[in-house]
């Protein structure tokens, strides 16, 4: 299991509350695709996105994490046509992402997911995703 952070390119904070429903679709899709991948937790800000997954050993954390960018990238340049025009040279997100995995501390984890963006009005939407 892995806790994963990514930021939006330049830290812009384009993940308005409108844009959460379609990029928890495509965190969906990316799951239906591979359904030995099941996401725990999901917790969108303005700016970057927390994920708690759970993913076989055989499985590279960088496949998990370029499969779930670029298809919420795609998905949400499409949907959103003001992304397309901004992001279509450099991508929606940063290229870098934060992983650490999560053991005997699930539990604080879980619980640091869901308070993101409490402080800036970050919307929970782990809730939708299930």
């Amino acid at each position: 299991m892995y806790h994963i952070v990514w930021g939006t390119k330049y830290r812009r904070k384009v993940l308005k509350e409108y844009t959460r429903v379609d990029l928890v679709k495509s965190v969906k899709k990316v799951q239906r695709r591979y359904p030995t991948w099941y996401v725990h937790e999901l917790n969108i800000d303005e700016d970057h996105v927390h994920i708690v997954v759970e993913v076989p050993p055989k499985v590279s954390i960088s496949k998990v994490v370029q499969e779930i960018k670029v298809q919420s990238s795609k998905d949400l340049r499409r949907r959103y046509k003001y992304m397309d025009r901004i992001y279509r040279e450099v991508g929606i997100w940063e290229v870098g992402y934060f992983v650490s995995t999560v053991g005997l501390n699930e539990k604080q984890i879980r619980q640091y997911v869901q308070k993101q963006g409490e402080e800036e009005k970050g919307v929970d939407v782990t809730t939708e995703y299930s």
